[in-house]
């Protein structure tokens, strides 16, 4: 029954949220930032149209403090953290969060672990304990963590297998990025994710874990204050990390092309990844840089997708996307082909490239993007859980609210001129790091053309290819 009330009030929530879908000019809701004395930083805004709320908790680290050679420590301590805290077994614990109704998850990424939870006003206070649980007292069973990390493995040689698509962007920021931090999985590969040991993950969560990194956003149903008190009666005596976050350098632009060819002997396609170090999270230019970029490859009718499934039918599909990082992540091309089309794909995608930058978006193109965009934020931010994590990121990356309130505008501020500097953001056709997986007996030859190559088996258990 407490489920069935579950489900009955979230499909009430959409449909309240659906006008706001319709609204270009959306704003974050007012929310009150309070700092606890360890450093916790709570950001709590009420929301009381339905009987829920939306919990997320940010700790700042993430990947980037995995033990050099053991990338995925921090993947596999988030899911670690789940099995099993404080009086409950795993068992208990799933069990406590599904007899409300609840929902629970713990993932690791490149700068921070995340929680994220959602469930009825009432049970505030069980799902707040369950919370201040997983993650400051989980039972770190080395059993369950045999287990995580042998499926995690497993699950890597599955995509190889049967979906490396999954793998390529691995592949690419392993080549791109080489020996900077950017550079290495944050899911771990099958060497590292095999050096990854018990006790690796119980010195992360000791030295790594602690009040100082934690962002906690609260969305929903409740009284400010008394949520306030809760989350300090749970979190606000916890100490500091006893680690240190590290200092992250600006890696450089590639000059010139290189190639990896990943071979995977008999493959029917080759999937293609071309990329190059974009920007940061911060960049002034970051809206007409979007607006750009859905131009280009982030749509289905943007001029990659045009090219090369539309007019061509080399593809299914083809995208370009800015990952930005505190430090600039890699803006990527990706898509695939027939094996016996791959030049010819490769070539049309260069030369899409090069049109971006010779062939200026007129006033027609920019108004189709900046419709698209308007059209398509409102929806990432129609439910608490968006907004909690919504706001979680801005205070992580040092965002104000503008980022949502002012996002229309500034997409409407973006002319002509806006649109041209913001290209000069994407690479041009020489200055690519290109990584291929496919039958390299087929395609070696052909693809020597664009630079030199680089090959490595998609059997070898790391996603970078051995140095000699």
């Amino acid at each position: 029954m407490r489920m069935q009330m579950k489900w009955f009030v979230m499909g009430l929530a959409l449909l309240l949220a659906a006008p706001l879908l319709r609204a270009a000019d959306i704003r974050l809701p007012e929310f009150e930032r309070h700092v606890l004395d360890n450093g916790a930083v709570l950001l709590l805004a009420e929301k009381r149209d339905v009987p829920m709320v939306a919990l997320d908790i940010t700790l700042r680290g993430g990947s980037l403090v995995d033990p050099p050679g053991r990338d995925g420590t921090a993947a596999l301590l988030a899911e670690l953290l789940q099995k099993g805290a404080g009086k409950r077994n795993a068992a208990q614990f799933a069990e406590a969060v599904d007899a409300v109704g609840g929902r629970l998850g713990i993932d690791a990424e490149r700068t921070s672990i995340s929680l994220s939870a959602e469930f009825l006003a009432e049970d505030a206070t069980l799902m707040v304990e369950l919370a201040a649980d997983a993650l400051r007292r989980p039972h770190l069973d080395e059993s369950e963590f045999t287990k995580l990390r042998e499926r995690a493995i497993k699950s890597l040689i599955a995509a190889k297998d049967g979906s490396p698509d999954r793998l390529i962007g691995q592949y690419g920021a392993a080549f791109l990025f080489d020996d900077h931090p950017y550079g290495r999985p944050s899911g771990g590969s099958e060497a590292t994710l095999a050096a990854v040991s018990h006790a690796d993950v119980t010195a992360y969560h000791r030295d790594q874990f602690g009040g100082d990194r934690l962002i906690i956003s609260v969305i929903g149903d409740f009284d400010r204050k008394t949520m306030r008190d809760l989350l300090q009666a749970a979190f606000g005596d916890w100490a500091k990390a006893a680690g240190a976050l590290p200092t992250i350098e600006a890696p450089a632009r590639v000059q010139g092309r290189r190639v990896l060819l990943v071979d995977k002997p008999g493959a029917t396609q080759t999937y293609f990844w071309l990329g190059n170090v974009g920007t940061t999270v911060d960049d002034p230019q970051r809206v007409a840089q979007n607006l750009v970029n859905t131009l280009f490859g982030g749509r289905f009718t943007s001029m990659l997708n045009s090219e090369l499934r539309v007019r061509t039918g080399l593809t299914y599909g083809a995208r370009s996307s800015i990952n930005r990082l505190p430090q600039p992540g890699p803006l990527a091309i990706a898509s695939y082909t027939r094996t016996d089309a791959t030049v010819e794909a490769l070539d049309l995608t260069l030369a899409t490239l090069e049109r971006l930058h010779d062939e200026p978006f007129d006033a027609a193109q920019i108004e189709s993007g900046r419709t698209y965009l308007l059209g398509q934020f409102p929806p990432t931010l129609e439910t608490a859980p968006q907004l909690a994590d919504h706001l979680g990121r801005l205070e992580l990356y040092g965002l104000g609210r503008e980022e949502v309130d002012g996002f229309a505008d500034a997409v409407r501020a973006v002319d002509a001129a806006a649109a041209r500097e913001a290209v000069r953001l994407y690479p041009r056709a020489d200055d690519l790091v290109m990584v291929l997986i496919g039958d390299a007996a087929k395609i070696r030859e052909q693809v020597a053309k664009y630079g030199p190559v680089t090959e490595m088996p998609l059997t070898a258990p790391t996603f970078r290819p051995t140095k000699h």
